[in-house]
């Protein structure tokens, strides 16, 4: 038993020790996007008008991990639509991209996984702002300050390494963590049995992981992908967590916005959402 659960430790450790390496590089090319291209995005996205759900979900695929945070901002000061922010939320890649990168998944997988993302966004978005136009009513386009400020972030300070060098520890820690449990709990149940939690239930697998995806930590996003990945969880189960995994958007929507009402709904709608999508794509048999 003793040398089972070191085994499993062991092997976890060993196996992110791996892909810290390559973490750190895609953290480092997605740090360098952030901070010089985001504010050019959130620009264009706060000038879309009727088109910002379009915007939204196909600038949210680009790998800037404050970008949920800046749309619910935006949307906290009117500037965008309720439409175009579940866009965002919907698209955004969180800590998926770099754990996929990590594990050298095929580049044709990533750029599918990150189109139906994007793609159901935007399909989203505009339904969004078309049933639910009582979101916009009260939109008066006031100016927002900068979230990083407000939030106390030094992204700007620490500059793109030691910001870079932040991430890569936290996502290697919770990706150990996981790649040990996920070890465990192989060991103690075996594999089918930890495949048939997911696998085996077309529906149930979509609600579950459209929870799991709410959760606003990197750890979500990166639990949802390793299960994947490790065939504990069904296509359509996986993009249903990934696209309710707003990362820290949803904390800041709660924050910056004062109608508790309306984000409880707003977080309603992304779970729906994100669940019709991961059926959708489990319906039509699409795998990655």
């Amino acid at each position: 038993m003793v040398r089972s659960i070191l085994s499993a430790i062991s092997e976890g450790l060993l196996d992110t020790l791996k892909v810290i390496p390559f973490l750190l590089i895609t953290f480092l090319a997605m740090e360098w996007l952030e901070h010089h291209t985001q504010e050019k995005t959130i620009a264009l996205v706060r000038r879309s008008d009727r088109f910002g759900p379009m915007l939204g979900g196909l600038l949210g695929i680009i790998p800037q991990c404050g970008f949920s945070a800046s749309a619910a901002s935006l949307f906290a000061g009117r500037v965008i639509t309720a439409g175009t922010m579940i866009a965002v939320f919907l698209s955004t890649s969180d800590e998926m991209l770099p754990i996929l990168i990590s594990r050298h998944v095929p580049w044709g997988t990533i750029s599918s996984i990150l189109l139906t993302k994007a793609v159901i966004g935007v399909i989203f978005g505009f339904l969004v702002d078309f049933l639910f136009r009582q979101f916009n009513m009260r939109r008066i386009g006031s100016g927002i300050t900068d979230i990083c400020k407000r939030d106390g972030c030094s992204c700007e300070k620490e500059g793109i390494l030691l910001s870079a060098l932040k991430h890569t520890a936290e996502i290697s820690a919770f990706l150990a963590l996981v790649t040990i449990l996920m070890n465990l709990l192989i060991r103690a149940a075996g594999e089918e049995a930890i495949a048939h939690l997911f696998l085996n239930r077309p529906l149930i697998g979509e609600l579950i992981a459209g929870l799991i995806g709410l959760i606003p930590n990197c750890a979500a996003s990166v639990l949802i992908t390793t299960l994947y990945m490790e065939g504990g969880m069904s296509a359509g189960a996986m993009i249903a967590g990934l696209l309710t995994g707003a990362g820290v958007g949803l904390l800041v929507l709660f924050r910056n916005h004062r109608r508790k009402k309306e984000n409880i709904q707003l977080v309603m709608i992304l779970y729906v959402c994100g669940v019709l999508g991961g059926f959708v794509i489990n319906l039509l048999g699409i795998r990655y």
